[in-house]
């Protein structure tokens, strides 16, 4: 399976963003978790794991590509249908004949993951199935998207604000961030944080 390179990602990413302003903020983001991602990758292996790190870094900077569509003609984002970006990225990645091992990094890295029983519980406007990570790319991807957030301003989040957030969808999401952080570690965010000129909460 041949990946795309950064370059073509990035243009990707700049076909598709409607504004300067939101490709700055999403591709931006997607470079932090790619960095994150492959940082923890290496304890990943020391774990056992076989990890992919182009497959990471493929997927780390095209997980958030479907949030551009979340976003209407004058620049607003649809914050209320957001839980929706991910099987909007999914098929935009299929769209441009990119491999499903691709495209799955963009509808499998919400929360913890979303079952299909969430979907109908929580009433989700997303069709009725699992988007749960399974490779061990996909929840290394998922896992270091959690420690960066695209908010106004983005800002880098704790292992610990992070739980007490997730915390709040059930006793059992709290449980499956604490099993990722025992798996892949907890990555130092400062250093990021200093380069990015983003706050850590």
């Amino acid at each position: 399976m041949r990946l795309p390179t950064d370059a073509e990602i990035r243009a990707l990413h700049a076909k598709h963003a409607p504004t300067e302003e939101a490709f700055d903020r999403v591709y931006t983001h997607c470079e932090i978790v790619c960095a994150i991602a492959l940082r923890l990758a290496g304890r990943a292996d020391r774990a056992g794991l076989d990890i992919d790190a182009d497959l990471v870094r493929a997927g780390s900077l095209l997980h958030d590509i479907g949030v551009y569509l979340l976003y209407d003609e004058d620049g607003r984002l649809d914050h209320a249908g957001y839980v929706r970006h991910g099987v909007l990225g999914h098929e935009l990645l299929r769209t441009e004949g990119l491999p499903e091992s691709l495209c799955r990094f963009c509808s499998h890295h919400t929360g913890v993951g979303i079952s299909r029983e969430d979907v109908l519980r929580q009433g989700l406007p997303l069709p009725p199935r699992d988007y749960l990570a399974e490779s061990a790319e996909e929840r290394l991807v998922m896992f270091a998207d959690k420690f960066h957030s695209k908010t106004d301003p983005p800002r880098f989040v704790t292992a610990d604000t992070y739980a007490a957030h997730v915390r709040r969808y059930g006793d059992d999401k709290a449980e499956v961030f604490a099993s990722m952080c025992a798996v892949f570690g907890v990555p130092d965010l400062r250093p990021l944080a200093a380069a990015y000129g983003h706050e850590i909460v």
